[in-house]
């Protein structure tokens, strides 16, 4: 159980996604560029097995904006997308509507 307060300390925004590229030491990871309000990040995430690269460009997403960086790989990431999974089934968290990238999720 985590309380309210760790909950509301993710910084949890949508971010469009402007480029992919195959990380080039994993198999399984893309290398993305997103744009986050006035903000460019890179994450690297393990979606490769469930999205083309012509899928996510332009896509917007969730993600946990304010994570300390992190090297996976030996790959620079400064976020987190969202995603859910379940036995084969998976599926990227993006908003119902359209929404600016940048918008705080609440």
């Amino acid at each position: 159980m985590i309380s309210i307060q760790d909950f509301m300390n993710a910084e949890l925004r949508i971010a469009e996604i402007e480029d992919v590229q195959e990380h080039p030491n994993a198999d399984r990871l893309y290398v993305l560029k997103i744009k986050v309000g006035q903000e460019q990040k890179q994450i690297v995430a393990g979606i490769r097995k469930h999205y083309g690269r012509d899928e996510l460009k332009g896509k917007k997403i969730v993600i946990v904006n304010n994570l300390e960086p992190a090297v996976i790989r030996g790959v620079e990431s400064n976020g987190m997308l969202l995603a859910a999974s379940h036995e084969d089934q998976f599926s990227l968290v993006v908003p119902e509507r359209q929404m600016t990238h940048g918008a705080k999720i609440k």
